[in-house]
């Protein structure tokens, strides 16, 4: 008779039947991918026995590989873009290469294939012609693996009724379609992965279940996922922010500049940096370029800018910090107030925001068809806050913070409500910083030295931008480095910089992911960076 301690519970029976039940997915999972890979199989070998047969075999197939490998030299004016058909291309051939992004047969004698190039999509269609396409062709067409690569050469027509679920209002009907890279079984969906949560939420309401690609998904398969409308308008956005950040910043007489990543020392102080050998010297991965641009304004370069790798080692498991990161960065001299260089935060910002309106109606549509947000609330000339009036309006409105400590996550946002309700903006400046806690070449004010001549500016509630004037007397800078724990000796060659007479200099620095993320109202910072780097990925 069994003992009470060798029954099992109902929790056991419960955790033993989940894992069955995973256990039986998992397999039937790959039972249907193997299923999908011989139907395929079988349907290619049919297709080399019909091409025996078939006296319009050449105009279909597989593209041979000595036939991709750069083998003749053509005209690529040949070639026309998906995006570029509209009614106006009528009647005419064309020569066009995209994905498969969906396939359909009707019958024998006809098949749809929707191609997609670069976010743009038509409808292509073979159908039987006597000179031209032969079912085989049609069963060829039919049996594309999606997400394959193709060429097409056709001719445009021009519907009488609308065509739903492409961008472009044609068709292209099939002359010729061949194959040049085949597409194995997709491990997600790319209609799946490109579905809105209101999409999935309204299908389920009416009792169907779509599928939802979870964001570890999408990361580990970031090749698929970057192909969806919304990736296709964020990345191109962001490459706008970085184009108009450099454009702006030269047209007021900045010049970029290439600092090392390599460093002896710690950039910002702390322990958050990545440690490692340098040739039997300890080194890191450098937080920030800041100290080497300072060393620039000494080198007397007035005015510099950078676009490039930033690394932190923090254990930061949050939805907007991320271990490496594009940092945009800016330093200038002074000629007499820090103000200087806010003044050109607010007006770099407000030119980034108008021309990305302006000039990204398309990726910022296609973005929010999945990801829905209402537009950026920001004024022709920035609002700028002192820290004091920042904390009081805290306090006016019931949140107790430390006047003289750093503002957390939460009383940001608060803050970012009540401006936005008294000014009408999501992006403003707040300056005059505690000293202590700024970084350690931060100048503090000439009336109150627990204050600092430093800002920061918030885009929805969400810090984006820090930046100050900083230290440029060597004695001055050495007391602070020390009173922040950082050793002298590892940023000696940094110190002595100023040593040989140094400007007054400010300026800031701000992360591109960031940016993207906040201008278009995204909720995680993963999905504006290409490849993330967080605590807990360091992979693809």
């Amino acid at each position: 008779m069994s003992t009470p301690e060798s029954q099992p519970t109902s929790e056991d029976a419960a955790s033993v039947s989940k894992k069955a039940a995973k256990k039986e997915a998992a397999k039937q999972e790959k039972l249907r991918r193997r299923q999908e890979q011989e139907a395929l199989a079988a349907a290619t070998r049919s297709l080399a026995v019909d091409d025996e047969q078939d006296p319009l075999a050449a105009n279909y197939g597989d593209v041979p590989l000595n036939e991709i490998q750069s083998k003749t030299v053509e005209d690529v004016s040949r070639w026309t873009e998906v995006g570029a058909l509209t009614n106006t291309s009528e009647n005419r051939s064309v020569l066009i290469r995209g994905r498969a992004q969906t396939i359909r047969a009707v019958g024998k004698n006809m098949a749809f294939v929707v191609v997609r190039e670069r976010g743009f999509t038509v409808q292509c269609v073979a159908t039987v012609q006597p000179d031209t396409v032969s079912r085989q062709m049609v069963k060829y067409v039919a049996g594309l693996s999606r997400e394959s690569i193709i060429d097409i050469e056709g001719v445009v027509s021009v519907p009488s009724v609308e065509i739903k679920g492409t961008t472009q209002q044609v068709e292209v009907q099939v002359r010729k379609l061949y194959c040049v890279s085949k597409a194995a079984v997709l491990p997600i969906n790319i209609e799946d992965a490109a579905r809105s949560d209101a999409e999935i939420e309204k299908a389920l309401q009416a009792g169907e279940k779509l599928v939802r690609v979870n964001q570890d998904t999408r990361l580990n398969n970031r090749v698929l996922d970057l192909r969806t409308p919304a990736n296709q308008g964020i990345f191109r956005i962001q490459s706008q922010v970085g184009t108009i950040f450099r454009q702006f910043l030269l047209s007021e007489g900045f010049f970029e500049i290439h600092t090392p990543k390599l460093i002896a020392g710690s950039s910002e102080g702390g322990a958050a940096v990545f440690r490692l050998d340098y040739k039997g010297q300890p080194a890191c991965l450098a937080q920030s370029p800041q100290l080497h641009k300072q060393m620039a304004i000494c080198g007397d370069f007035g005015r510099v800018f950078e676009i490039g790798g930033v690394y932190r080692a923090e254990d930061s498991y949050t939805h907007r910090h991320l271990c490496e990161f594009i940092g945009l960065d800016v330093e200038m001299e002074i000629k007499s107030h820090y103000s200087e260089v806010m003044d050109i935060v607010g007006r770099l910002f407000v030119t980034i925001f108008d021309t990305l309106n302006k000039t990204c109606e398309k990726e910022l549509e296609a973005v929010g068809r999945q990801y829905p947000f209402e537009p950026l609330k920001y004024l022709p000339e920035t609002l700028r806050l002192k820290f004091e009036e920042g904390i009081q309006m805290l306090k006016d409105a019931g949140v107790e913070v430390d006047p003289m400590g750093d503002l957390n996550t939460e009383a940001e946002r608060k803050l970012g409500q009540l401006v936005l309700e008294k000014y009408g903006t999501e992006f403003y400046i707040l300056h005059r910083y505690p000293l202590a806690v700024r970084p350690f070449y931060t100048m503090p004010c000439h009336d109150n030295p627990a204050y600092s001549n430093s800002f920061d500016v918030f885009i929805r509630g969400e810090e984006i931008i820090s930046g100050a004037q900083r230290v440029h007397v060597p004695e001055l800078l050495a007391e602070r480095a020390q009173a922040c724990g950082i050793e002298l000796k590892t940023i000696s060659t940094y110190i002595d910089a100023f040593r040989y007479g140094a400007p007054p200099h400010g300026g800031f620095g701000v992360g591109l992911e960031r940016v993207v993320m906040l201008f278009c109202g995204l909720n995680n910072i993963r999905k504006t960076s290409l490849f993330p780097r967080d605590p807990l990925r360091i992979a693809p």
